[in-house]
């Protein structure tokens, strides 16, 4: 690519060549390498004209200078008075594409982070784990680990304005096979995480009717086991072997698990949920064909619908008979508990996967933002917008959960024994049944599951899209719609498997071990390779040039010493204590457990396998391989038009 550089020293200066008229038109600023390495320059962003000239200094004579040099007439005039630079880079590359507005942004950054999880998972480990006691440790994951690391990935995306395989040539070259990993796992994500999604919509499209489906029991899937509750009639008994149709309707309608044995035979593809999924990533596609711009304006719908839709559910919840129980049950602290380690590893856990680094997305949608945009504030507004909805959440799901144990006349602990979709499915879906106006409820319920699950696939692939795009930009820049396309379709196929009779033991096996270790060793090695081996010092100076401020010594130790600290411990906690994966009735056999192992180490293998690569096809002796290996590439610094750098002689 050529390059052509020049200082402009007045605005006098304007006498250019038809061709340097033409290469103006691409210009791109550029700071030097070693301006973020540590040269003293007095950096200052433009509030005014770059040409203005202090009142008591003279004005300069038409000279220019060099890139390397100075003129000589340069130190004649005015003594101590400061010099003004304005340093351009040439390029014949495209400028990037930005956000219309801000809040394209933080929406879809708040949609990635407000994902399924929240109404889910949160709710269950809270009570599970303490209650309102789980609070102190989730707060404190959140501001030592969850939310430090949370603000590094938006400020390396920003600063470096690259995917997460094209930025490690920026920061630490050998690293770089953490890029490849993070599109493995966002790939193996897509895999199952969109199946959910599938679910919902056939609930959607079954709440169409007077009568819900999962209401009563008969209908051809049900069995003799099935116990029909309403509001109205609570003189059955509930029994140890009952079930409810709600959970009769997912398992042996919608799932069909029935017919599976187990991952050994999972059985055919059910076709109705392939045309689900089918619709589901058709929406997806179109969504993000076209870029940020066109993600932008449907995020305002798909991140704000669901808070409408939790704001409807709480107000009804809290009008339920029994709806307090729940409540209490859900705040009620139990301190005895944060005396175990099982507690403080589901904090860390969950605020580390509910905020979301690691996965390549706040990279990829922070890479669009304006160079000074005030990423810092952006990572406090969003992480704490991301924590408050799942405290919401827990309301809107407990409240129901009371009604669920007053109506059945048992306790909320036996109502709220099942975790993850069930909860949502079965449970919430069986106390939908029972209120009145149940079709309405039913509606915007599954239609807010089918958005929270929208906003979360449009940022994963808009990670791994922005990654490759920026690692082979000449090949790709200009086919966007068909390599979206080709993704689209490969995520489609890689689904099948989730779609089958058996598909729901394979997204469980994809959720425990696709995402959990591989995710976290990722961010372990990103925070090591930034704070470490690219420098704290040059880190803060890169902030210090897009924001005005450096970092607090607060958030310098967090990145240095207490996240490897916080990654370490959830690490060694899945090492210690892997878990039991069971579902429904079917307890996963060992060999289940190999294969997930290979599942993860399948991405992870990306880092050494780089690694390696690097070292072999770099020319030198092995001191120079590992001294280039570690040294970041000229050219990372994506500096905005308009940079000032005042030089005073």
């Amino acid at each position: 690519m050529e390059m052509n550089q020049s200082v402009l020293m007045n605005r006098d200066f304007q006498k250019e060549t038809d061709s340097g008229e033409e290469s103006k038109k691409n210009s791109r600023p550029l700071v030097a390498s070693g301006m973020a390495d540590g040269a003293l320059l007095n950096q200052e962003r433009m509030n005014s004209s770059p040409e203005q000239i202090p009142n008591d200094c003279p004005a300069s004579t038409n000279q220019t200078t060099g890139v390397g040099g100075t003129s000589g007439g340069d130190r004649g005039h005015g003594g101590g008075c400061p010099r003004t630079l304005v340093v351009q880079q040439t390029s014949l590359e495209q400028p990037r594409e930005t956000w219309d507005k801000k809040l394209d942004f933080l929406l879809s950054v708040i949609g990635y982070a407000v994902d399924l999880g929240n109404v889910w998972r949160f709710p269950y480990i809270c009570y599970q784990n303490g209650g309102g006691a789980f609070l102190l440790p989730y707060l404190l994951m959140a501001v030592f680990g969850g939310v430090p690391l949370f603000y590094m990935e938006l400020a390396l995306g920003q600063f470096h304005r690259s995917g997460c395989i094209s930025v490690w040539r920026h920061i630490c070259p050998i690293f770089k096979g953490i890029g490849f990993a993070i599109c493995v796992i966002a790939l193996y994500i897509a895999f199952y995480y969109n199946t959910i999604m599938a679910w919902a919509l056939y609930y959607f499209l079954s709440s169409f009717r007077p009568t819900l489906p999962w209401v009563t029991c008969t209908n051809s899937w049900n069995t003799p086991s099935c116990t029909q509750y309403t509001a109205t009639d609570l003189n059955r008994s509930w029994a140890s072997n009952s079930t409810s149709p709600s959970e009769e309707f997912f398992i042996r309608h919608v799932l069909q698990v029935h017919r599976s044995p187990g991952l050994h035979h999972l059985g055919a593809v059910s076709w109705q949920l392939a045309l689900c999924l089918l619709f589901i990533f058709t929406v997806v596609y179109f969504s993000i064909w076209k870029g940020v711009r066109t993600s932008g304006k449907v995020v305002w719908v798909t991140a704000t619908f669901p808070y409408l839709v939790l704001l409807v559910l709480l107000v009804r919840g809290a009008t339920l008979p029994g709806a307090w129980k729940g409540v209490s049950f859900y705040l009620k602290p139990d301190w005895q508990k944060l005396l175990t380690t099982t507690v403080w590893i589901d904090a860390a856990a969950q605020i580390f996967f509910s905020l979301g680094p690691g996965f390549g997305v706040l990279l990829a949608l922070s890479s669009y933002n304006p160079f000074h945009n005030n990423c810092y504030r952006d990572a406090l507004v969003t992480s704490s917008v991301n924590c408050l909805t799942s405290f919401l959440s827990g309301f809107v799901i407990f409240s129901v959960l009371g009604y669920m144990a007053e109506m059945r006349q048992q306790g909320v602990e036996a109502v709220a024994r099942n975790a993850g979709p069930s909860l949502l499915f079965i449970i919430y879906a069986e106390a939908i049944a029972n209120m009145p106006a149940s079709t309405f409820f039913a509606l915007i319920f599954f239609l807010m599951i089918i958005m929270l699950g929208l906003d979360s696939t449009f940022a994963g692939l808009e990670g791994v899209i922005t990654a490759v795009l920026d690692e082979f930009p000449h090949v790709l820049v200009k086919r966007r719609e068909w390599f979206v396309l080709g993704l689209v379709c490969v995520c489609y196929l890689g689904a099948l498997s989730t779609l089958s009779y058996g598909g729901a033991y394979v997204v469980k096996l994809f959720e425990e071990y696709a995402t959990g270790p591989a995710v976290i060793t990722v961010v372990l090695l990103e925070v090591i390779a930034v704070s470490w081996f690219y420098g704290m010092p040059r880190f803060c100076n890169d902030l210090h040039m897009m924001l005005g401020f450096s970092p607090g010594w607060f958030w310098r130790v967090c990145w240095v010493a207490i996240c490897p600290t916080f990654l370490m411990f959830i690490i060694g906690s899945f090492l210690a204590f892997p878990p039991e994966i069971k579902m429904f009735n079917y307890l996963y056999p060992p060999w289940t457990t190999v294969i997930g192992y290979c599942i993860g180490v399948s991405s992870l293998i990306c880092v050494p396998l780089y690694m390696v690569y690097y070292l072999l096809s770099t020319p030198g002796t092995l001191k120079q391989r590992l001294l280039k290996s570690i040294t970041p590439e000229p050219g990372g610094e994506r500096v905005p038009r308009g940079l000032t750098i005042t030089n005073t002689i």
